[in-house]
């Protein structure tokens, strides 16, 4: 007993659906992390270098209220006004794809660390002349320390060393 053929545009269409199917579309984002809990988020805190390892999260959280308007902190999160701050330590200035910075800034020529973010934070205009950020600063430096604390937390910062909190 023969078997009938299977039309070979059949059988090319079948194996379409199984594997890639070479459109030119991006993949789909990895899900997001899901969010820390108030305990590792705790254990992260801890494990910062001082002085923010003895920050206040929540006054951190407030804090940065002020900076909402323009920035967002999620993973994969939208630019704003200002760029989205996941990821930011580390990142060179001026570097988030997607995002239209000014000369300055793209010119800057220097890497997020906690201390450059403190003197950004205190007057983004005389630590970078030529910036397009319109916000005055945060004149406390009890609130500054939170705020970067609380980013380290929030935007996926690994601190180095043995004391890292479990994904």
């Amino acid at each position: 007993m023969t078997r009938p053929l299977i039309p070979l545009s059949i059988l090319g269409l079948a194996l379409a659906g199984c594997g890639q199917s070479g459109s030119s579309e991006a993949a789909p984002a990895p899900a997001p992390r899901p969010e820390a809990t108030a305990a590792q988020k705790l254990v992260l805190l801890a494990a910062l270098p001082a002085p923010y390892n003895t920050a206040d999260l929540d006054n951190g959280r407030r804090a940065f209220a002020r900076c909402r308007s323009c920035h967002t902190v999620t993973e994969g999160g939208p630019n704003m006004t200002g760029p989205n701050l996941w990821g930011i330590f580390g990142r060179t200035a001026g570097g988030h794809a997607g995002y239209n910075y000014s000369p300055a800034l793209k010119a800057a020529g220097f890497d997020w660390d906690a201390d450059r973010l403190d003197h950004w934070l205190q007057n983004p205009r005389s630590f970078l002349p030529g910036n397009k950020m319109t916000f005055p600063g945060l004149e406390d430096a009890t609130d500054r320390r939170d705020v970067i604390a609380w980013l380290k937390v929030e935007t996926g910062f690994v601190p180095a060393g043995p004391a890292r909190p479990a994904p």
